[in-house]
């Protein structure tokens, strides 16, 4: 099968597919780090989310104004 086809086509024709064949391995290949950096990616931005989106809906601990310091009358001099 393979003499045939060498045989019809000729030396240049085996060539030219030997060298498409191996050209398509090697962009094959030279993607494999691009699509594991990607999945590292995400993996890393999901996990920066959760832990965002975690602290984001903790109520908070502490007074919220931060530039007066907090009295037992606060409630008084809030204005909304």
């Amino acid at each position: 099968m393979f003499f045939d086809a060498l045989e019809r086509r000729g030396t240049l024709a085996l060539l030219k597919f030997t060298g498409a064949l191996v050209l398509f391995v090697l962009l094959h290949l030279a993607r494999l780090p691009l699509v594991l950096a990607a999945r590292v990616l995400e993996v890393a931005l999901r996990r920066l989310d959760r832990y965002a989106t975690d602290h984001a809906r903790r109520a908070p601990t502490g007074p919220i104004n931060h530039f007066y310091p907090a009295t037992n009358r606060e409630e008084i001099h809030v204005h909304a």
